[in-house]
């Protein structure tokens, strides 16, 4: 599934391609897309080229490949995703060692959630909303309060944090943080992430939990927290 903004810009360079011959120019996908900066479109073009709908040629200006078109711009329709989850049993011994001390007892009451779709902990990406889908998850897992959600984790920078790519993270929806609460933040009003928050006065540093990624600060107008995490999901 494509975020609006990537279904516009793929249907922006395919149009171009198909009536000039060569994809459109940064500045002019900027343009196009009324974005405010060229790095909002590196990160759609990664995006796409992370879904398989395009490819970036080596060594070439402007050089864009179509691999594939979605079915709504005239592609090929792709199969169904399989909806729901399907747990796996693996024949064994039960292991000796006790299970973590944060574990939740899996007989708890269940209370089903929508995967409203995926959070970058990487590189900021577009909100994608994906209502198709849910998941089970213990009662206790919720706070007392206020609307829950969850979303699929890509990238690793918050691996530290125990958090990695594929979980599943559990968000109460809230704009009322504290410090070192890790939260879903919306960056310039399109781009989501994963991060621990901080407030420094006028300005919000987005904090990552791998040394590989450097804290992000912001005016704290171009940050809008949406959520704060509350529980984890993972899949062997």
């Amino acid at each position: 599934m494509l975020t609006k903004k990537q279904m516009q810009l793929l249907e922006f360079i395919d149009t171009r391609m198909r009536k000039e011959g060569v994809p459109p120019s940064f500045d002019e996908m900027k343009e196009a897309l009324d974005l405010r900066s060229k790095s909002g479109i590196h990160r759609l073009i990664t995006a796409l080229e992370e879904r398989g709908f395009i490819r970036r040629l080596a060594h070439r200006a402007r050089a864009i490949e179509i691999v594939k078109l979605p079915e709504a711009l005239g592609g090929e329709p792709t199969a169904p995703t399989a909806v729901g989850f399907t747990p796996r049993v693996i024949e064994g011994d039960r292991p000796d060692s006790p299970p973590p001390a944060a574990a939740m007892d899996v007989s708890a009451a269940a209370v089903s959630l929508q995967i409203m779709g995926k959070i970058a902990a990487g590189v900021p990406i577009e909100a994608v909303q994906d209502n198709d889908m849910g998941i089970s998850v213990p009662s206790m897992m919720l706070s007392g309060h206020g609307n829950h959600y969850a979303l699929e984790v890509k990238g690793d920078s918050m691996i530290d944090a125990g958090i990695n790519s594929g979980d599943i993270v559990v968000i109460q929806e809230t704009s009322s943080v504290r410090d070192g609460d890790i939260v879903v933040a919306m960056v310039e009003g399109y781009e989501t992430t994963l991060k621990t928050y901080r407030k420094m006065g006028d300005r919000v540093a987005l904090e990552a939990a791998n040394t590989a990624y450097e804290t992000r600060i912001l005016p704290a107008e171009q940050v809008e927290v949406q959520g704060k995490l509350v529980g984890l999901i993972r899949s062997y």
